[in-house]
């Protein structure tokens, strides 16, 4: 490699191209076709833990034990049979402790245009997994702080829902309604959805499916809170609830899930 740069002259020659690599911040290394390492720059080596005497010349799998090596998803073979470079995230085991990676393989050719081996740079990415990780927690928080399973009475647990409903949170409340009915043995449940500003066909074929799963453990679900823009929209776009019981207000669903396990309200002096 030898070019010039107009202006300030800079002359880049091999020498000075290998020093470059070796000051990359980036792990880089590279493999003959036989995947036997032919370089690793500082930063690799510092992420492999080892000193290049020690690891030239081996097998890269030696080094990275990571989940891809020696089987089909390992991208440095892919891509020295003639794919397109790639990045994809992996999980590498350095001296018996798993590290999370990024790593992006390339196919290494000559002058000629000959594939002569494998490129691969490598990130360590466990900062940004622990990140994800964390933010995965917080969301199934917040997830079940907006999915509150109240007890009403013996036998009857309300789940009022406030909001947007997709195909996350309707997994969600499905999860914890199940789960709710199971710890009481409810033969009750009151959904009430006065929250929810819009209910269109998918919201209604949550609410549906809700109802099937909650009958399948011999409880009766109740649907609350439908408004009058409620029932016209599901009325307009023609959405039927099938048997589903519904109700304007908490006060008459409550009166239906006395009467379905035959309890009376009985006024006293």
């Amino acid at each position: 490699m030898n070019e010039k740069t107009d202006g300030d002259s800079v002359e880049v020659n091999n020498d000075f191209a290998l020093q470059i690599l070796e000051q990359l911040p980036t792990p880089v290394m590279a493999v003959d076709l036989d995947l036997n390492l032919i370089f690793m720059n500082d930063a690799g080596l510092k992420l492999a833990g080892k000193d290049w005497a020690e690891i030239k010349g081996r097998h890269c799998y030696e080094v990275f034990d990571s989940l891809h090596c020696q089987t089909p998803e390992c991208r440095m073979k892919q891509v020295m049979g003639g794919t397109e470079p790639c990045t994809v995230r992996n999980e590498a085991k350095i001296d018996g402790k798993s590290i999370p990676i990024e790593y992006t393989a390339a196919a290494l050719k000559d002058k000629a245009g000959n594939i002569i081996g494998g490129l691969e740079y490598i990130l360590n990415i466990t900062d940004r997994v622990q990140q994800e990780r964390k933010l995965q927690e917080q969301s199934r928080t917040i997830m079940e702080i907006s999915t509150p399973v109240i007890k009403l009475w013996d036998r009857v647990i309300v789940l009022p829902v406030v909001g947007v409903i997709d195909s996350l949170r309707a997994q969600q409340m499905m999860k914890t309604m199940l789960k709710k009915i199971t710890e009481t043995l409810a033969k009750v449940i009151i959904l009430d959805i006065a929250g929810v500003a819009t209910v269109d066909t998918a919201v209604a074929n949550h609410l549906i499916k809700i109802a099937k799963a909650t009958r399948l453990m011999g409880c009766q679900c109740i649907v609350s809170g439908i408004s009058p823009a409620v029932a016209e929209t599901l009325v307009q776009l023609g959405i039927e609830l099938g048997d589903v019981t519904t109700n304007s207000n908490l006060q008459d669903s409550l009166a239906d899930a006395f009467s379905m396990l035959n309890l009376e309200v009985v006024q006293t002096k």
